[in-house]
């Protein structure tokens, strides 16, 4: 397992235990209005670590889209 002593990333990390040991978590929140967006992922491994954030920035970047056109 990948180890990050993040809280965020531990809540993560938690997740997939609880959910049935999920490899990948990602986790976007949203107070949109403040205007913030807030992204935290987790893998079970280095490369699945890697991997998911990659996939996490891809769906940030999106719901960032998505809430600048809809205003």
């Amino acid at each position: 397992m990948a180890w990050n002593p993040s809280p965020r990333v531990a809540d993560c990390r938690d997740i997939a235990r609880k959910w049935g040991q999920q490899q990948q978590v990602i986790i976007i929140a949203l107070k949109p209005a403040a205007g913030r967006i807030e992204m935290a992922t987790y893998g079970e491994t280095k490369a699945l670590c890697d991997w998911a954030k990659r996939l996490g920035c891809a769906a940030y970047d999106a719901v960032v889209r998505e809430m600048e056109e809809t205003g």
